[in-house]
């Protein structure tokens, strides 16, 4: 995982830079070698497994007045908090698929297949082959699962379709991309898990392949662009960061 850093530090050695990695614990002592940078490239993404540590990092490196990239920390903390992004998204007319949290009765009309994911993480933590229920048993019991290890779990009707993104860098929109699942197992869900994300060369690791530009025509990316530049926006979207959005068999996207 120290990959990343490792090569933001050769490139920047290459450029006649001095860094320094900064490793960083539960305290504030690193804090003193951030005022002494003339520029933090912020790469944490939480601390001891803590992912809302993330947002606090950046808060006190903005409060030092020392020039960082990435995210600012309110919209890091808007995001982190799924139910919450939703609803500012939903506010804006962008369409969001229909969800609740934990907590709340699931409605007899609530759609299946439904996802279900901790409602404050990121990074695809708890999400697995098991996140997609296809039953209201099966729902209950993956809902009980999860809020064993988080407080608060959000449940949400799951989209069948292509799974494309936009990146931005400030407010410019980079190519859409997509995760082409045509490699998956036969009978597994299409969707970005932990172990797709994070466990190299596993099974669903080496089922999702990134391509980008995706393979859509100019129409359709341009629409895609205009919806999470919406999106982007709601969010206080700054620095760089990546809407996700699914494309549903209609061609709807959401």
């Amino acid at each position: 995982m120290l990959d990343p850093v490792n090569q933001i530090g050769d490139l920047l050695a290459s450029l006649k830079h001095r860094d320094a990695p900064i490793p960083l614990h539960d305290d504030l002592k690193w804090l003193d070698q951030v005022r002494r940078a003339d520029l933090v490239v912020n790469l944490c993404e939480g601390i001891a497994a803590v992912s809302r540590y993330e947002s606090l990092v950046a808060g006190a490196i903005e409060l030092a007045g020392v020039a960082f990239t990435r995210a600012r920390p309110a919209g890091m903390v808007l995001c982190h908090r799924k139910p919450v992004a939703n609803a500012l998204l939903a506010s804006r007319g962008l369409p969001v698929p229909r969800w609740l949290v934990s907590g709340q009765r699931v409605p007899s009309d609530f759609p299946l297949p439904a996802i279900i994911k901790p409602a404050a993480e990121d990074a695809s933590v708890g999400i697995d082959q098991e996140s997609v229920v296809t039953s209201r048993r099966a729902l209950t019991e993956r809902v009980a699962a999860l809020r064993a290890e988080h407080r608060e779990v959000m449940i949400q009707a799951y989209i069948a379709g292509r799974e494309l993104a936009v990146g931005f860098i400030g407010s410019e929109a980079l190519p859409v991309s997509e995760i082409d699942f045509s490699d998956m197992p036969a009978g597994a869900w299409p969707i970005l898990s932990f172990s797709a994300k994070w466990e190299v060369g596993g099974i669903e690791y080496l089922g999702s392949r990134p391509i980008c530009p995706a393979r859509i025509t100019k129409a359709l990316a341009e629409g895609l662009t205009a919806i999470a530049r919406e999106a982007w926006q709601a969010v206080g979207g700054s620095g760089y960061g990546r809407v996700d959005l699914r494309l549903d068999a209609a061609g709807r996207p959401w």
